[in-house]
C-alpha cells in the first residue's frame, strides 16, 4: 500500500511542516503524517508571528529556504518592527495574521510539492529494528516503511486539557491526544517529562467597545518577513490595548479554589514568560492593572484573540470577569480559555542535529522538545528535516553555531543545557546579537542553503551578492568621501551635535549618535544620487555596519576566540568518569551529552572552566 519513505513526518504544524518541505525540497520522498489534514499548520494560540528574537528567527527560516515567512506575508493583516527605538541589534519584525489564511497557504505549499505525500491517521509508534528507526505504525495498525522519522507532536502527546474543575483528554480544543508514542519511548530508554501551556478565551468583536480602547497601528508602509519581496498589502488592521483592573483581579480570585494551577491538578511545568491572568494576580500582587492585547484573528471574521489572559479558570469566572475589561463590558464569549498538559522529552537526548541519541535517524522537533512558540518549533523542523535528508546521503550534517544563527543558539542551548521549562527565545540569550540581526539573515544563511543544495535558492543568491555589493559600495563611498562645514552644520545643530570646522569623510560624521545616513543624504547631493537607486534593505544594511563597526568587530573578535575551543574535537564515545580530576557533576553531565568539541562542553551547564582546562590537557592542549 505504502512505497518506502527516505522519511516520514509525524505531526502537520509548524515543526512538521518545515520538515517536510526542507527534506523534499532538497530531494528526499517523505510522507507527512497528521490526524487531522483541516487543520494543517493551524495557529493553535495567537495569530501572530515574530516578535522579539523569535522575528529574527523567522527571517532566518527564510533564508534557509523555510516557508514560514512567505506564509506570514501572505497572510498578514498588520506588520509592526518592534523595538526601533533600541539598537538594531534588537529589531524584531513582528506581523498579526489571519488565521484561516495562514493555515491555507501552508496547505497549499505543502501541495504543491510532488515530494510530499499525505496520511490522515493517529501514529501510534514508532517500528525500531537494532536500534534503528525503519518507519511508523498508526492506530489502526498499519506500518508505513522509512529510512528516517521526525517526530513533531506538539502538544497532543497525553495530552490533557484542563478548564476548572473539568478535565479531559485533547491535544487542542477540539481534537484529540496522541497516545502509545510516549510509552513506547520510554520503553526504549527515553526520559520523559510533563509541560503545560494555556490559551484565552476567544471573544466575538462585534460585542466589544473599541473606542474605550487604545488603537495599535502596524507600520506605515508595512513590512515583511521574506527576502522574496513578497506583496505588501495596502491595507492593515488595527490591534487594540486595554487593561485589567482590581474588579477584574477580584472575580478571578474567586475561582481560584477550583483553579487545576493552584489545586495541584496541573503538574507540569507552565511558560514563565508567558504565564496564565491567574498566575500574573497571583505573583504581582502589588499591581493593579495588567495589559490586555486584543488582536483581530482574520479580514473576514468577528473571532478576537485575548492575548495576555491566558486562564483555566472555569468559564464562568471567566466571563464575568472578561466583562470588567474597558471595551469588554458586553463581550461574547466563543469558547473559554483553557489548559494544556502534555508530555515532553528533554533535549539533552539529542544529538545537535536533533537525532535522538538512543535510536538512530529519529528525529525530535518543536515542543516534544520543551519549546514554545510557532518560531520556535518552525526552526528545528526544518533543521530536523534537513539533517535527515543529509544523513541518508551519507553527507556532513548541518549544525548551525551560535554565531551563525538564533537557531543556532536555541538548539546549543536545548541539546547542552536542556530545560525544564517551556524554552523561549530571547535576544538575551545571544552572546552575539549584533551579529544576528534581523536585516542580515539572507547574507548569513542563503549562502549555506545553496550549499546545502536547497531547492530554489539560485534567485535568492542573486540578491544576495547584490545586497552585498551595493552595501560594499555605499561604505567605500563614506570613507572615500568628504563633506564640508556649509553643507551639513545647520542639520549637526538641530540635531544637538557639534559642529565642523574642516572637511571630515562622511564615515565620521555618520559614526556620530543620533546622525543618520538619512540626514546626511539631504545635505550630501552626491551622496543622494549614489543611493537613490539601490535597494533600501541595501542601504540599511550599511548604515548599521558603519554606526557599529566598532561592536560588530569586537564580536567577530570573540566569535574567533570561541571557535578555537570549537577545533578542539572529543570523543562521542569517551568514558568521561575516567577523568578523576573532573568534577563529579561534570563527568554526569559530559557523560550525558557527549560532546562533539570543547566549545560546546564549555557550554554544558554545571561544566566549570576548570573542568574545560582539564579538557584542554587531556586533549593535548
Amino acid at each position: 500500500m505504502f512505497p518506502h519513505y527516505d522519511l516520514i513526518v509525524v505531526g502537520g504544524g509548524h515543526a512538521g511542516c518545515e520538515a517536510a518541505v526542507a527534506a523534499a525540497n532538497m530531494g528526499s520522498r517523505v510522507l507527512l503524517a497528521t490526524m487531522n489534514m483541516q487543520v494543517i499548520a493551524q495557529m493553535s494560540c495567537n495569530p501572530a508571528m515574530g516578535g522579539v528574537a523569535k522575528g529574527q528567527i523567522v527571517r532566518e527560516i527564510d533564508a534557509l529556504g523555510g516557508y514560514t515567512g512567505l506564509v506570514s506575508d501572505h497572510s498578514m493583516v498588520q506588520f509592526r518592527m518592534l523595538n526601533l527605538s533600541k539598537g538594531p541589534a534588537m529589531w524584531s519584525p513582528r506581523t498579526q495574521n489571519d488565521r484561516m489564511m495562514f493555515a491555507a497557504k501552508w496547505r497549499e505549499l505543502v501541495e504543491q510539492n510532488e515530494n510530499i505525500h499525505f496520511w490522515q491517521e493517529m501514529v501510534s509508534g514508532i517500528v525500531v529494528k537494532d536500534g534503528r528507526v525503519c518507519g511508523v505504525k498508526t492506530g489502526m495498525g498499519i506500518e508505513i516503511p522509512a529510512s528516517s522519522v521526525v517526530l513533531t507532536n506538539g502538544t497532543f502527546l497525553n495530552g490533557v486539557i484542563h478548564i476548572g474543575e473539568k478535565r479531559f483528554g485533547g491535544g487542542r480544543a477540539g481534537e484529540k491526544a496522541s497516545t502509545g508514542i510516549t510509552e513506547q519511548l520510554l520503553e526504549l530508554g527515553f526520559v520523559s517529562g510533563r509541560m503545560k501551556t494555556g490559551t484565552p478565551p476567544r471573544i466575538d468583536g462585534r460585542s466589544l467597545d473599541y473606542a474605550r480602547m487604545e488603537p495599535q497601528y502596524g507600520d506605515e508602509g508595512g513590512g515583511r518577513f521574506s527576502y522574496t519581496q513578497t506583496e505588501i498589502p495596502e491595507n492593515q488592521l488595527n490591534c487594540h490595548i486595554t487593561y485589567t483592573n482590581p474588579k477584574v483581579h477580584d472575580l478571578l480570585k474567586t475561582g481560584f479554589d477550583r483553579s487545576p494551577m493552584f489545586n495541584g491538578r496541573i503538574r507540569g511545568l507552565g511558560p514563565r514568560y508567558c504565564p496564565s491572568i491567574e498566575d500574573k494576580i497571583d505573583r504581582f500582587s502589588q499591581r493593579d492593572r495588567h495589559q490586555i492585547f486584543v488582536e483581530p484573528e482574520g479580514w473576514n471574521t468577528c473571532e478576537v484573540y485575548v492575548n495576555g489572559f491566558s486562564s483555566s479558570l472555569p468559564e464562568d469566572v471567566q466571563f464575568k470577569a472578561i466583562r470588567k475589561i474597558p471595551g469588554f463590558e458586553n463581550a461574547r464569549m466563543f469558547r473559554p480559555g483553557y489548559a494544556i498538559e502534555y508530555d515532553f522529552f528533554p533535549p539533552t537526548q539529542l544529538k545537535p542535529t536533533l537525532e535522538t541519541r538512543l535510536v538512530e535517524n529519529l528525529y525530535f522537533a518543536g515542543q516534544i522538545n520543551g519549546t514554545t512558540g510557532y518560531e520556535e518549533a518552525a526552526c528545528q523542523g526544518l533543521i530536523a528535516g534537513i539533517n535527515a535528508h543529509l544523513k541518508l546521503n551519507d553527507r556532513d550534517p548541518f549544525i548551525l553555531k551560535r554565531s551563525e544563527a538564533y537557531i543556532g543558539v536555541l538548539i546549543d542551548d536545548l541539546v547542552n543545557k536542556g530545560t525544564d521549562e517551556p524554552y523561549r527565545m530571547f535576544t538575551s540569550r545571544a552572546e552575539y546579537r549584533i551579529l544576528l540581526r534581523q536585516d542580515n539573515a539572507d547574507l548569513r544563511l542563503s549562502p549555506l542553503a545553496a550549499d546545502l543544495g536547497m531547492k530554489n535558492m539560485e534567485g535568492r543568491l542573486q540578491r544576495v551578492e547584490l545586497k552585498k555589493k551595493e552595501m560594499d559600495e555605499i561604505i567605500y563611498f563614506f570613507r572615500n568621501e568628504s563633506i564640508a562645514p556649509e553643507q551639513v552644520n545647520e542639520m549637526l545643530r538641530e540635531k544637538g551635535s557639534s559642529p565642523l570646522s574642516q572637511k571630515v569623510k562622511l564615515l565620521s560624521v555618520l559614526s556620530r549618535p543620533h546622525i543618520s545616513l538619512n540626514d546626511l543624504s539631504n545635505c550630501h547631493s552626491g551622496l543622494n544620487s549614489f543611493v537613490k537607486n539601490m535597494d533600501a534593505e541595501s542601504v540599511q544594511l550599511a548604515e548599521i555596519q558603519m554606526k557599529y563597526e566598532g561592536y560588530i568587530a569586537r564580536e567577530q573578535e570573540q566569535v574567533e576566540k570561541m571557535e578555537r575551543l570549537e577545533k578542539v574535537k572529543l570523543h562521542t564515545n569517551f568514558d568521561y568518569r575516567e577523568l578523576k580530576a573532573l568534577s563529579a557533576e561534570a563527568r554526569e553531565k559530559l557523560n550525558l551529552v557527549k560532546p562533539l568539541t570543547i566549545g560546546q562542553a564549555s557550554r554544558i551547564s554545571g561544566v566549570t572552566p576548570a573542568d574545560i582546562s582539564v579538557l584542554l590537557v587531556h586533549s593535548g592542549r
